[in-house]
């Protein structure tokens, strides 16, 4: 049964910025439909021209560049309520490929549409841009965490984010959460190896700050995490549009 916009179990959380019941209006309009795809699948290819865009609402997965070794480069991991496509919507072409982790169910939008968003919906449009300028300023981060931070920090802090938005939009379970990912990707994701990831995460272990294995990561001491991740402890996640 496809998701009614009115009804989207994401609406609910708090980290969403609310709608108007015009803008909830237009969405169900944007929308063309849903679709369910199994863990491996590729739903958009680097240098690809897709005519849809979407939303994810149930299910993770990552975006990923290949480089010209054939190695890939993880960009982010994305989790429900992350917008996909946006850079073939605008530069009508991607430059990153995104593959589903896990199954996934995902809302479905027609491209052609977007500049209907931008023309009739200026408040709508400030969100795609705001969405941009996160991504742009993530971006930026990672490479200040690539640059400056040990293994074991960058870990940390890649768990403290991973387990604050999965916290926002109901992925958890007291201390618990499923980070469905190989440690591959995490390798992939900060530059580090395979090998050096898992000596990290045993040290993680062992300082009783977080423990991820079998695809659920547990933080034991978030404090503690906090503190090898250089973050502050009592930071609050920005509220975000949900398109």
């Amino acid at each position: 049964m496809v998701t009614d916009c009115q009804n989207c179990p994401l609406r609910s959380r708090a980290i969403f910025a609310p709608m108007t019941d015009t803008e909830v209006a237009f969405m169900q309009g944007f929308k063309t439909g849903e679709l369910e795809v199994e863990g491996g699948s590729t739903l958009m290819m680097e240098a690809s021209n897709s005519p849809q865009l979407y939303t994810a609402l149930r299910g993770m997965g990552l975006r990923y560049k290949t480089l010209l070794s054939g190695e890939r480069q993880v960009i982010n991991f994305v989790m429900p309520g992350d917008f996909i496509g946006l850079q073939a919507g605008v530069m009508q072409e991607m430059q990153h490929s995104v593959e589903a982790t896990t199954d996934m169910k995902l809302c479905v939008f027609d491209r052609k549409r977007l500049w209907a968003l931008f023309r009739d919906h200026p408040d709508r449009a400030y969100d795609l841009t705001w969405i941009a300028a996160v991504e742009e300023h993530l971006l930026g981060e990672s490479l200040a965490i690539l640059g400056h931070m040990s293994g074991i920090e960058r870990i940390a802090r890649a768990f403290v984010r991973l387990f604050d938005r999965g916290a926002a939009i109901g992925l958890t379970r007291g201390a618990d959460m499923p980070l469905p990912y190989r440690q591959q990707d995490l390798a992939d994701a900060l530059g580090l190896s395979v090998v050096h990831v898992n000596k990290m995460l045993k040290r993680l272990r062992e300082q009783g700050a977080a423990t991820w294995q079998n695809g659920r990561l547990t933080v034991h001491d978030r404090d503690r995490l906090c503190a090898i991740a250089q973050l502050d402890r009592d930071r609050t996640p920005m509220t975000r549009p949900l398109i």
